[in-house]
């Protein structure tokens, strides 16, 4: 394996534009007097044969034994980046701080947290009652609105400070934009949407994640390259305990004029009307492909009513147009973690499987025994749902009956 390394003591000041040139996919770019890679590199060589002579070379990459290639003993700790909109940090960030913490014991790292943003100093502290070990925040007015620019260059500035071997940032819109735009400034690699995430002593990140459709479970490591970059969906993983007396230590850092530049401009922000996902819900029932018609689906809303829940569905209703695209659970979809979700006339899908089986009870309803679902329930019911969704609601409104005639 090879990379391109740029021997900048070699260029003289008046050839740096022509070499800018040479790159036909904009790989190359100037940074405070040096010429540099960034993420339009396709290693296609042309810098190496075109450019001046020495300046660009190809470089091997002992991937047989990558400790040859980077030195993992000074890379330290597992950081987490803080999602936060308008100063409102997204509930995913505190369940990567519960997962940063629990590999950061195995190791015996510390852990970070990272939050950029504008006006966010006191709500960022909040976080330190989880028991973060070190709280960075770059906290300036050029901060206040996600402009990529920016904020990359803020968190790239934190890794060269802190030179973390694992970075974790939640799998949202924000997230999945940052994420891969600051590891190309790395060359590292980035693992999305992970369901699970283990560590080796020697700081090596085990990365999991569905791949081709979900038929087959991705097992991935990136030996050679520091740091290591995974997002990581909502409702995943679980959030940690408060700690009794929190000791982390807070670190204030800013970025100078240039690295707050940017070619976009934020000219208005709408918010969006607020509406509760899925996600939030702590009873879901959800249909299937056992469910035969649109019209059906009203048993179904009716039982959701009961419990105070909400109505989801897999991808075949979804596809029928039946249900709002919002409400699919899957790795296409929604990740769930309710206290109680019950499904009708679901197969259970490796892909849907993989959206809910963090759920604290499952409760399954099909007439096909060896269907996948009912291995992964806590309660199977094989039967009819058009047989045992009624019956259930005739003994709710039943057991209301008698509840009011008690008063």
């Amino acid at each position: 394996m090879k990379k391109i390394i740029i021997n900048n003591d070699r260029i003289k000041n008046k050839d740096i534009k022509d070499i800018l040139k040479l790159c036909p996919f904009g790989g190359l770019q100037e940074r405070d007097g040096n010429i540099e890679l960034n993420s339009g590199c396709r290693m296609c060589g042309i810098c190496v044969k075109k450019g001046p002579e020495g300046v660009f070379e190809y470089q091997e990459i002992n991937i047989r034994n990558p400790e040859k290639n980077i030195k993992k003993s000074e890379w330290n700790g597992i950081a987490v980046y803080l999602d936060q909109i308008e100063g409102c940090i997204h509930p995913v960030s505190y369940e990567l701080i519960g997962k940063a913490k629990e590999l950061a014991s195995k190791i015996n790292h510390p852990v970070y947290a990272l939050c950029i943003g504008s006006g966010i100093t006191d709500e960022a502290k909040k976080v330190l009652k989880y028991g973060i070990d070190k709280l960075y925040i770059y906290d300036q007015a050029g901060l206040q609105h996600f402009v990529i620019e920016p904020y990359t260059a803020a968190f790239e500035d934190f890794i060269n400070k802190v030179k973390p071997p694992v970075c974790l940032v939640g799998g949202t819109t924000t997230g999945r934009s940052l994420a891969p735009r600051t590891a190309a400034r790395f060359h590292t690699g980035l693992t999305a949407d992970c369901t699970f995430l283990d560590i080796k002593n020697n700081t090596d990140l085990d990365q999991i994640r569905p791949a081709f459709g979900g038929n087959i479970m991705a097992h991935i490591h990136t030996p050679e390259h520091r740091p290591q970059f995974a997002t990581v969906r909502y409702k995943i993983f679980s959030a940690p305990a408060e700690v009794s007396i929190p000791d982390g230590e807070v670190h204030i850092c800013s970025l100078d004029k240039n690295q707050l530049s940017s070619r976009i401009k934020v000219i208005e922000v709408k918010p969006k009307p607020p509406e509760k996902g899925i996600e939030e819900a702590e009873v879901i029932i959800v249909a299937g492909r056992g469910i035969k018609k649109q019209s059906d689906l009203r048993m179904l809303e009716e039982l959701a009513e009961c419990l105070s829940g909400q109505i989801a569905a897999t991808r075949a209703i979804i596809e029928e147009g039946w249900v709002d695209p919002r409400r699919q659970i899957g790795l296409s979809g929604r990740t769930v973690k309710p206290k109680l979700i019950i499904t009708c006339g679901v197969s259970g899908a490796i892909q849907f499987i993989a959206g809910m089986s963090a759920s604290e009870n499952i409760i399954a309803i099909n007439t096909d025994k060896t269907a996948p679902i009912m291995n992964t329930a806590h309660t199977a019911i094989e039967g009819d749902l058009y047989e045992i969704i009624p019956e259930l609601l005739k003994k709710y409104n039943a057991g209301k009956k008698i509840a009011a005639a008690l008063r």
